[in-house]
């Protein structure tokens, strides 16, 4: 019982009568206008002929909607009518648009929503302006006060009804049940299609859909970039500063080397940073905007070879012909590959010797790096992440790779081959 009088005349009711009552006002100015439409239509003949008035008044409704439907078609209705839903009509804020429409369907699928919200409206606010009074001239009759309620009892039961409180008081609570069921029932089918014709429109899903596609592609860009850069070089300034403590006393001059290489990794994984952090700061600014590309590209791959010698990985390079002339984008993505899996020798397998082939044949870049495997090192926390970064740069220029040990078990290799030339 307590439900169902919250359902009826809770808050919740109470608001979305609020805003049924608003689309009875809003009916207002489009009924009269109807009205005198019909009125000129009859030529006059409704001030003589109250059946006619009244026709003119019941046409005036159905006139009136798609006047009302018209008007609704402005873009700027729907941030209108999606403010108040939103604020009266008990729907969720997130489900409904808040920019003006964009396209025929935002638009109609608003004229949609106006035009029920006048209707129903419309026939609450009739029926919360006759209801009350009704309830009161039946009380006052049940009383023997008499008036209108009198009369419309003798009509209903003759000219003698029964007295007291035995029909008056039953009639007026069944006309308050009625307008109070009406008006809930409006207000909870408004707020249930308050989403369909108000929310985004599919098209507009799936715009915002490509869009998020678009940013979280971007995240994980620059959380690559970030990775295998930043990564890099914290691994090895570990492994060198690690073997420059060790040696500082016994071998000065390594020492020496290790504390340049140190400054010299730091220095370049500075420069990575704030290109990195300079791509973000635009996307920032202009969501949506394509990433810039950044990084260092096979140019600098005997750069990063020494850095690794410095870090007790001597690298052997065999380098084919023509990587000067490939593609910077391809160029820039080979780097970090190269980069991620140099990486992960110095974590994984420490200073062991490492063998990159480099091989430029029919349209296709070949890499392949291998290195012995190495004593079991501890995995650093949330690591993992290499392997798959480097599968995800090569799916994204339409190659592939492959990674584990060999047929021998002794050594680990990782395979990566790209298309030359893919957009």
């Amino acid at each position: 019982m307590q439900w169902v009088v919250g359902a009826l005349a809770g808050r919740r009711a109470r608001v979305r009568w609020v805003h049924l009552v608003l689309g009875g006002a809003l009916l207002m100015p489009f009924w009269l206008l109807a009205t005198v439409l019909l009125g000129v239509g009859f030529g006059g003949q409704a001030n003589n002929n109250r059946l006619i008035a009244l026709l003119i008044q019941l046409l005036a409704l159905p006139l009136a909607l798609p006047m009302a439907w018209i008007v609704a078609l402005l873009p700027v209705a729907r941030v209108l009518v999606s403010t108040a839903a939103r604020a009266l009509a008990g729907t969720s804020g997130g489900e409904l648009a808040r920019s003006p429409a964009t396209s025929w369907a935002a638009r109609r699928r608003t004229s949609h929503w106006f035009a029920l919200h006048l209707l129903l409206g419309g026939v609450v606010s009739g029926m919360s302006l006759a209801v009350p009074p009704m309830v009161v001239t039946l009380w006052l009759a049940s009383l023997g006060v008499g008036g209108p309620g009198g009369d419309v009892l003798r009509k209903l039961f003759g000219a003698h009804p029964p007295g007291g409180l035995l029909l008056g008081l039953p009639l007026g609570l069944a006309l308050l049940a009625l307008l109070l069921t009406a008006s809930a029932g409006a207000g909870a089918l408004l707020a249930h299609c308050a989403p369909l014709l108000l929310g985004p429109t599919p098209a507009e899903r799936l715009a915002a859909a490509e869009r998020r596609t678009l940013e979280l592609a971007q995240r994980n860009r620059l959380a690559r970039e970030l990775h295998d850069s930043v990564g890099h070089a914290l691994s090895a300034v570990t492994l060198q500063a690690a073997a420059a403590r060790r040696v500082l006393r016994r071998d000065p001059d390594f020492a020496e080397q290790a504390l340049e290489a140190i400054e010299e990794v730091a220095r370049a994984a500075v420069a990575e940073l704030d290109a990195v952090l300079g791509v973000l700061r635009e996307d920032a600014d202009q969501p949506g905007a394509p990433t810039g590309a950044t990084g260092p590209t096979l140019a600098a791959l005997g750069l990063l070879i020494r850095q690794l010698g410095l870090a007790g990985v001597p690298v052997r390079t065999d380098a084919g012909p023509g990587l000067a002339e490939l593609p910077e984008p391809l160029s820039r993505e080979a780097y970090r590959i190269v980069q991620e899996g140099l990486t992960n020798v110095l974590r994984h397998a420490g200073p062991v010797p490492a063998t990159l082939r480099l091989d430029l044949t029919e349209g296709r870049l070949d890499m392949e790096l291998t290195n012995p495997i190495g004593a079991d090192r501890l995995s650093r926390p949330g690591g993992g992440r290499g392997l798959r970064g480097v599968a995800e740069r090569a799916a994204a220029l339409h190659g592939g790779c492959e990674s584990g040990r060999t047929a021998d078990g002794t050594s680990w290799r990782l395979a990566v081959w790209l298309p030359v030339g893919t957009p």
